[in-house]
């Protein structure tokens, strides 16, 4: 049997960076994941790394504030998946006034300290590439700073970190048995395999509480709102998104995507209180409809359903503290037991933005149970290929400098790959690249992705991995799926 000073449960970003800040501080760790990493939530967001604009409103100020800090630290990083993007945000008198932004945005620029991001600015939209886009009634706006982020390779890199610092990570392994005792916990995994650990993370999300009540362990309720979002070709050419205000008080993002598309969400939607864990959350047509008549309030060429080419919704396990589902907290809260047994961390809420910060409060607590406080260390670290060299946070100059390195190879393949693996793209175009499977996915690239990064099929390849399936035809998904069979 297998002795592990803390057992993770849970691959999507809270539990991948609670595994990567364990190792890091030197405890023996494994994570295990259900399915596959980031395959629910964690790849369902709006792909944004950002402070929370619209939570000022709720006086938010601490959650806004530690997410305005958490921005630059991952822009730091990982400058070739988390990238400064300016937003518009046009001014819609009859819902908020044009003063009561100015403030907040005026709080936005100065919760926090901000030094890679410029700061917020009034906007004459009429005559500009960014007014061409919307309605001739939106003559004005304003434009703040935030950033974007590849969410599912951002967790995938923490695992990789996590595993490069001694932490096992297994995908598609349940932790099927989990009994406490008075100095342990007794675990089983899917597949037989039995474990001893001192702690045990509940970082099972939208699952946190099933899991637990599954162990015959005591839970808190959560509320589970579903947020979707929709996938339309390009509305706009330049390289600012968009954030608009809804007459209902929510706001839709429209954010330029994978290139050839725009990305708009996304929805709130409460889950029923049935107990009944949730599986794979879809978009519904009413959602579809909303996105679509939200998005079309503003931009010159209307959105309508037939445009979508590709939706996904993801379920966010949020603190049940009454109101509506787009007011509540995306703050976390580290539930840290120890007075019935071994140690236990349940991780309840949170958002992309502050999981390195909810990792590091975590891998704290769990010293501080275990007897033997560790430093944080993950601050100033680099995620995987976030190494620029000279570069810095220069991704644009970085991926020339690759490119001029690689001028056999196509400049668009180049770049993508830069994109997606930083300073490790080096490694790869290096390699002898092997068939070509699909347009611009060659054989060296699967094999790593299914050596390194714990890719199993065809999904975890075109939709998590890389976002390759968006401009694939069938027969070329299909032929990846073929040789990921193989």
């Amino acid at each position: 049997m297998d002795d592990f000073d803390v057992v993770v449960v849970g691959g999507g970003i809270n539990g991948t960076g609670l595994a990567r800040d364990l190792a890091g501080r030197g405890w023996r760790v494994l994570l295990a994941e259900a399915q596959d990493l980031a395959q629910h939530t964690s790849s369902s967001s709006t792909k944004l790394i950002h402070g929370g604009l619209r939570y000022l409103e709720t006086y938010e100020f601490s959650l806004v504030a530690k997410a305005l800090q958490e921005r630059e630290v991952l822009l730091r990083s990982a400058p070739h998946i988390v990238r400064p993007l300016r937003f518009v945000l046009p001014h819609a008198p009859h819902l908020r006034p044009a003063w009561m932004i100015r403030i907040g945005l005026f709080l936005y620029d100065h919760l926090a300290r901000r030094e890679l991001l410029p700061g917020s600015r009034g906007l004459r939209l009429a005559g500009t590439p960014f007014g061409a886009a919307l309605r001739p009634e939106f003559t004005r706006g304003f434009v703040y700073s935030d950033g974007w982020v590849d969410d599912a390779r951002c967790v995938v890199l923490n695992a990789l970190d996590a595993r490069q610092r001694g932490a096992e990570v297994l995908t598609r392994c349940a932790v099927t048995e989990a009994r406490r005792g008075a100095d342990g916990w007794q675990l089983a995994l899917a597949g037989g395999r039995r474990l001893r650990s001192r702690a045990l993370v509940n970082a099972a999300g939208p699952w946190a509480e099933s899991f637990l009540r599954g162990q015959g362990l005591p839970a808190r309720g959560m509320r589970l709102v579903k947020g979707s979002h929709i996938v339309v070709p390009q509305r706009f050419a330049h390289d600012h998104a968009y954030i608009f205000q809804n007459p209902d008080g929510r706001i839709i993002f429209a954010i330029p995507y994978e290139g050839r598309f725009t990305l708009i969400g996304t929805t709130d939607v409460e889950l029923p209180d049935d107990g009944a864990p949730p599986e794979r959350a879809e978009i519904s047509a009413a959602e579809t409809a909303y996105l679509c008549e939200q998005a079309s309030r503003y931009l010159a060429q209307p959105v309508r359903p037939a445009d979508v080419v590709w939706s996904y919704a993801g379920v966010r396990p949020l603190l049940d503290e009454g109101g509506s589902a787009s007011s509540v907290t995306r703050d976390y809260l580290l539930e840290a037991d120890a007075h019935n047994g071994a140690p236990l961390l349940n991780v309840w809420g949170g958002k992309l933005t502050t999981y390195r910060k909810l990792a590091e409060d975590g891998a704290s607590q769990l010293g501080a149970l275990l007897g033997d406080a560790r430093r944080p260390w993950t601050r100033g670290a680099r995620l995987p290929g976030g190494d620029l060299g000279a570069h810095g946070v220069d991704l644009a100059g970085f991926t020339r400098a690759l490119q001029a390195r690689h001028a056999d190879r196509p400049p668009a393949l180049v770049a993508r790959l830069a994109q997606a693996y930083g300073s490790e793209a080096e490694a790869l175009l290096a390699a002898p690249p092997g068939a070509e499977v699909a347009p611009g996915l060659f054989e060296a690239e699967l094999h790593h992705l299914v050596e390194q990064e714990w890719a199993r099929s065809a999904e975890d390849v075109l939709w998590r991995r890389s976002k390759l399936g968006l401009h694939y035809t069938a027969a070329q998904r299909a032929a990846v799926a073929d040789w990921m069979k193989g």
